[in-house]
């Protein structure tokens, strides 16, 4: 009853923990726990109940946990015991001295930052998969986290962009339509299409990886980032999910694959530092991809091509949202890291300064689908498109590079060494 409750309960606080019938084998050394909790070493705690083996099992229990038993009695026949209102003669009581086993245990512990505020500026190893503001035990088992620095994997908008992510997932059975009709373009228009969707796929495989990748090597104290990479992740799966169903729509077999395409991809997967990789990723790659998306969704001709390259640019947009954010952030901490990052641009530009840089198949493609037809007037408008296209990217390319704190000629420069694939 809940009269009943609360008299245990003051009884526990008051240095009484009262089992009743209740054995330790059922829950009861729960209650000594709690009764015990209270108490500072050396002080007492009375335990009553009537379970036949209570003093036994206390005995053992107590042994275990570092306390000593001072006193013991089952009570005299047919005298009830005074420890407890109602008692009967079966009554057990034992006295138990706290010990100081509970207390050594937590010597040396430390709280893994703070639960509210931002995060710590380095994650201790030491903390390992422990939540952000625990009290961590000493002795666990260290996690290999390779980046534990704040400032090397955090934005100050990664909570909001998580936040934006994970209410913005969307179903590929649902959101597109998968039954609209192809709209009847010429068969070269469609054939462009599926180019581009093979190209995309190509693409977004490799933005899959790279965050994957750094999920697995950053401390969960920053669990923000380690949230927001996790969507990025699965944004990317689904882009690849969509861009293959849409480039086998019509039955036919996916296009062409460069080496040229692959090694500028491989510079990405080849890159170990963190932000360089998010930079050379998101800010270059998927800026890029960006205005791509918008182009090919302008001049899609069909309402699926509109609806899965619209809705993979809205993805987009977030991750290059962080990637701006995150370098941004790591350029303030240390002006000196936005020459890091040139490096990797210039390292990269020379690396694939040999390849065919953007398969020819795929500019075609995009000629192609802006002029919508093989006529010389509408390929004289679909190469125009195009070209504004990559001025588009140029332009959009310089300014994210000047918001990160590059000059502007600097970032003209950088622009210009950008890989010819896009990505």
């Amino acid at each position: 009853m809940p009269g009943n409750d609360q008299a245990d309960l003051a009884g526990v606080l008051a240095g009484v923990a009262d089992l009743a019938n209740l054995g330790l084998d059922e829950g009861g050394h729960l209650l000594v726990t709690h009764g015990l909790d209270a108490l500072s070493p050396g002080e007492r705690l009375t335990v009553t109940g009537s379970h036949p083996a209570l003093g036994i099992h206390l005995a053992a229990w107590c042994r275990e946990h570092g306390h000593q038993v001072a006193w013991t009695d089952a009570g005299p026949s047919g005298s009830p015991r005074a420890g407890r209102a109602g008692g009967t003669a079966d009554d057990t009581t034992v006295v138990i001295v706290k010990g100081s086993a509970g207390e050594r245990r937590w010597q040396g512990a430390e709280r893994a930052g703070l639960a509210a505020g931002p995060p710590a500026a380095h994650a201790n190893a030491a903390w390992g998969l422990a939540a952000r503001g625990a009290l961590v035990e000493a002795g666990g088992p260290p996690i290999g986290a390779q980046w534990s620095e704040r400032d090397h994997v955090w934005a100050d908008i990664a909570p909001q962009l998580y936040a934006a992510a994970a209410a913005s997932q969307w179903d590929p059975a649902t959101a597109v339509d998968w039954t609209a009709p192809l709209g009847g373009a010429p068969p070269e228009v469609e054939r462009a299409v599926v180019q581009l969707m093979t190209y995309l796929v190509e693409n977004e495989q490799a933005a899959l990886i790279i965050p994957a990748r750094l999920l697995s090597q950053l401390h969960p104290h920053y669990r923000e980032v380690m949230q927001l990479l996790a969507t990025q992740a699965a944004d990317e799966a689904r882009h690849v999910e969509v861009f293959t169903r849409r480039a086998v729509l019509s039955g036919g077999e996916p296009g062409t694959s460069s080496a040229g395409g692959r090694a500028s991809l491989q510079t990405l997967l080849d890159e170990p530092d963190f932000t360089t990789a998010a930079f050379l990723l998101s800010v270059l790659g998927e800026g890029t991809f960006l205005d791509l998306l918008r182009f090919i969704a302008e001049h899609a001709p069909d309402q699926v091509t509109a609806d899965v390259t619209r809705l993979a640019a809205r993805d987009e947009a977030r991750h290059v949202a962080f990637g701006v954010a995150h370098t941004a952030h790591l350029a303030r901490a240390d002006r000196h890291y936005l020459g890091t990052l040139r490096q990797a641009v210039e390292r990269r530009h020379a690396a694939l300064r040999d390849t065919a840089g953007l398969n020819a198949e795929v500019f075609g493609a995009l000629v192609l689908l802006g002029a919508g037809s093989w006529s010389p007037e509408a390929i004289r408008r679909g190469w125009a498109a195009v070209r504004d296209l990559q001025d588009r990217m140029d332009e959009g390319r310089r300014r994210r590079l000047a918001a990160i704190g590059f000059p502007d000629d600097e970032a003209a420069e950088l622009s210009a060494l950008h890989t010819r694939n896009f990505m």
